[in-house]
């Protein structure tokens, strides 16, 4: 697949973002990584914390710059981007890749071989105290044993191109609402007072669709579960596909989705949160729930955002 161009580089004579069809505020161009300046702008980040509306406000970018926006937290312990260990140099292309394919190689190590306790059937033990208790005799039952269950069912998606960027109406009902409109006004509760986020900017990625930022970044957040951010990026395009999710927020470890079409029922919800576990393992094993079950009932089933954590 061909790069495309970048066009960040022009924003370092038109700070203002003109000449690409933007109205920027102040803010900067990184090229930092873990191995020194890179050849070119990975991103554009703004100076200033950003506020509700900002969003939306840069919406365009992505027509008429091909540029993607997200929200970065840089009052972390790990300050901004510049200090977070970027390292694009070990991003392939998602579309190399294939989610189930990943998936199921991550599956496979962590809930086999990682849960073995060398009795009985690999890893019964302790796959029953993680995954919960199998619903029949039948331990390999998905998603409950250490054999993949494949992918999650597909959700209904809209995709209005004339709704309100910065509206969300559905969020609290079983209705499917635009993607896009959804990450905008998850993106505003993401940038009011009280949000988990400590200084949120919004930042500009080039990108050609928002499951990719990771890996355009070179973002190293799952640096001890996967190096290739981009093998991570092909499950998040399958997600995209299947429930219309869109990266919303990074810091230096965590990724925060908006889901538009989350799984409504307890047995779908349980499908997906497999997928959590094989995504990030950490999210269960080092989470507030004990069982997948839980997982699922309490951070999946009708729920408009993913967060994952990477230890």
């Amino acid at each position: 697949m061909a790069t495309l161009p970048n066009p960040l580089p022009k924003l370092a004579a038109d700070p203002s973002g003109r000449t690409l069809g933007l109205e920027l505020p102040a803010g900067r161009l990184i090229d930092a990584t873990h191995d020194g300046p890179w050849h070119e702008p990975l991103l554009w980040c703004a100076d200033e914390p950003a506020a509700p509306g900002a969003w939306a406000a840069l919406a365009p970018a992505r027509r008429t710059a091909g540029l993607l926006p997200v929200l970065l937290d840089v009052g972390g312990p790990h300050g901004a981007p510049e200090e977070w260990e970027l390292m694009p140099a070990e991003a392939s292309y998602p579309g190399d890749h294939d989610a189930e394919e990943v998936l199921a190689e991550f599956w496979e190590e962590y809930a086999a071989d990682e849960l073995s306790d060398g009795e009985g059937r690999p890893g019964e033990e302790r796959a029953e105290e993680v995954f919960g208790a199998p619903a029949s005799g039948d331990g390999t039952v998905a998603p409950f044993g250490p054999v993949w269950p494949g992918l999650a069912p597909a959700a209904r998606l809209t995709t209005d191109a004339g709704s309100d960027a910065g509206s969300d109406s559905g969020s609290d009902s079983g209705e499917t609402v635009d993607p896009d409109a959804h990450a905008a006004g998850t993106a505003d509760s993401l940038t009011t007072d009280g949000s988990w986020l400590k200084e949120p900017r919004l930042a500009l990625v080039p990108a050609r669709r928002s499951a990719d930022i990771p890996a355009a970044l070179g973002w190293s957040g799952p640096l001890n579960h996967e190096s290739d951010p981009a093998r991570l990026c092909a499950v998040l395009r399958s997600w995209e596909d299947r429930y219309g999710i869109r990266v919303v927020a990074l810091t230096f470890d965590r990724l925060v989705l908006s889901v538009a079409a989350p799984p409504t029922t307890p047995a779908e919800a349980e499908a997906v949160a497999a997928e959590h576990f094989a995504f990030c393992p950490d999210n269960i094993t080092q989470g507030h729930h004990e069982t997948l079950r839980a997982y699922a009932a309490h951070e999946v089933l009708n729920q408009r955002t993913w967060s994952f954590w990477w230890d």
